[in-house]
């Protein structure tokens, strides 16, 4: 078995300034670092430098360029491998457009898989899907009825090209990289344009700038390369700054989530990311049975979902004794329609809250902070989540488009180099997302503060009742607290009933099905719900994995 390949990689540090990622990979391969994949118990399953990976992207290359016309769009199941990888950039020496698709489990069945599979590939007009051996049946199912072909993504069974249909024609400046499809479980998805010059912008901006990668550094990563902060964050980056990275399944975190903390301290990493809940679940599985060294650890990243500060002060003090440093954590934000990153906390100072009276945000819009005579069932702590990189603007507008001042919640507006060129073959999202000028309606509401953008939600989850504002995620926060451990994931919405007056309807998923306990759970979440809202709340008690989720 190969080991992990070192942290220097004898080269001189570039920070991500490359046109393409041919030419990032092309760096990286004069290097000895690369990509090193770990199974669920820790153990190194496969190793392989930048210089091997780019040998073999580029003899896979040589066959696809005679397999289809440049700037097709290839399917590629995005099993966390060396065959993915290998697949993803002989698509960039090819001049081929790859399209990242989950993985099944995160679906939520086969019906539901293999009804996403053709909404993606079939909506995109895809030539072919690679996938891994275990699924090859099933892909079969879902799209040879829309005839895009399948192959086997270890040992793809593509003639071998002759003379002029084996020169490589790698993707320009100018040209595509990728389409990162929405998660689509709950609507349609959209296919995101990933662009050259938009991923090595941002790329360059959170490495320079964002996470200011620096000799020594190490990415330590389970997030799932369908989705862009795995794709991007710990998989495209590591190698435009030739750092090594260690990753592991994302199904393989869900059943031993702390194999992610000790890979981070035996191999030193330094860089690692995970949305709230990762934090979370590390902390529900401790049972303090090993022994960890986390002070290699520098930034903490969090990103993918409203930043909880509860749950990070829990994690701090779980893993605090294993030298964990809480001024590691780095709230950040961004989104797929930026490539990833939009702003970072400063590194070194940690989390950062502001505590708001959240019965006047309800009634004006505006984050005001707490006093004495706040009630204590109004404070609201929201977490600031960084300044926008260099080169790109970001404002928070009102309801007639003009910038908001500090406190005052508006719509979030982005605009700079890592920008979508908009949403494959639907220029009907594109004109809604996108103004002529390039700057994103980004759906997000928040405020700024102090240079830093703090996030309060998505603009389309926003429940208005009574004339106020309320945000859901109070109410499923507000139960999940209540009756922690004995319910699955909830949500909030609202619904006109019959004689057209907006209700709140909150469902949660209930672990027992004994009628007792279903009363009783149904009395404290009502009772937890209503007065987080300070409204009536309808609560409804559902059987677990009802409530349909994407991918993410």
């Amino acid at each position: 078995m190969a080991d992990r390949t070192p942290i220097e990689s004898g080269l001189e540090l570039r920070r991500g300034n490359f046109a393409t990622l041919t030419e990032a990979l092309d760096y990286a391969a004069k290097g000895a670092t690369g990509l090193n994949f770990y199974g669920s118990n820790g153990k190194l399953d496969h190793s392989l430098t930048y210089a091997v990976l780019r040998a073999e992207a580029i003899e896979l290359a040589k066959r696809l360029v005679g397999f289809a016309p440049k700037n097709t769009l290839i399917g590629l199941v995005a099993e966390t491998s060396l065959a993915f990888a290998r697949a993803f950039y002989a698509c960039q020496y090819a001049g081929l457009v790859p399209v990242p698709v989950p993985m099944p489990a995160a679906m939520g069945g086969r019906e539901s898989y293999i009804h996403q599979l053709r909404q993606m590939l079939g909506g995109a007009q895809a030539e072919a899907l690679f996938a891994p051996d275990h699924l090859i049946d099933m892909a079969r199912e879902a799209l040879d009825p829309i005839q895009i072909s399948v192959f086997d993504m270890d040992n793809p069974d593509l003639p071998i090209s002759q003379g002029a249909d084996t020169e490589l024609r790698p993707f320009g400046a100018d040209e595509l990289c990728y389409i990162q499809y929405s998660s689509g479980s709950t609507n349609d998805p959209k296919g995101v344009l990933g662009s050259q010059r938009s991923v090595t912008a941002n790329c360059e901006a959170i490495i320079t700038h964002g996470l200011q990668v620096r000799e020594g550094d190490r990415a330590v990563s389970w997030l799932p390369l369908y989705h862009d902060m795995g794709l991007i964050g710990f998989f495209v980056a590591p190698m435009m700054s030739q750092l090594s990275v260690d990753l592991l399944a994302s199904s393989s975190f869900a059943r031993r989530p702390l194999t992610w903390l000790s890979l981070i301290s035996e191999n030193r990493g330094t860089l690692s990311y995970s949305p709230t809940f990762g934090y979370e679940l590390c902390v529900k599985r401790w049972r303090n049975d090993r022994q960890l060294d986390l002070s290699s650890w520098r930034a903490a990243g969090i990103g993918g979902d409203m930043v909880r500060g509860d749950a990070l002060d829990a994690f701090f003090e779980t893993f605090k004794d294993h030298k964990f440093s809480d001024k590691a954590f780095v709230p950040s934000y961004g989104m797929a329609e930026a490539t990833l990153a939009l702003a970072f906390a400063p590194l070194g100072e940690g989390a950062v809250s502001d505590e708001i009276d959240n019965d006047r945000l309800r009634r004006s819009g505006e984050a005001v902070p707490v006093s004495d005579r706040t009630k204590t069932a109004a404070r609201r702590t929201f977490m600031l989540c960084g300044k926008i990189l260099p080169g790109h603007e970001l404002e928070v507008r009102g309801k007639n488009g003009a910038a908001l001042e500090d406190r005052k919640v508006g719509d979030i507006c982005v605009r700079g180099p890592s920008i979508t060129p908009g949403y494959y073959r639907n220029e009907d999202a594109t004109r809604a997302s996108l103004t002529a000028d390039g700057w994103l309606h980004t759906g997000d509401l928040g405020y700024m503060l102090d240079g830093q953008i703090v996030i309060t939600g998505r603009s389309k989850d926003l429940i208005l009742a009574h004339g106020r504002n309320i945000w859901p995620q109070d109410l499923e926060w507000a139960v999940e607290g209540a009756v922690s451990g004995r319910i699955g994931r909830t949500a909030a919405f609202p619904v006109t009933n019959k004689t057209g007056v907006d209700e709140i309807v909150l469902l949660v998923e209930c672990r027992s099905r004994k009628p007792e306990n279903l009363f009783l759970l149904h009395a404290e979440a009502t009772a937890a719900a209503r007065l987080a809202a300070n409204s009536p709340v309808r609560v409804g008690i559902v059987p677990l994995s009802s409530l349909i989720v994407t991918s993410s």
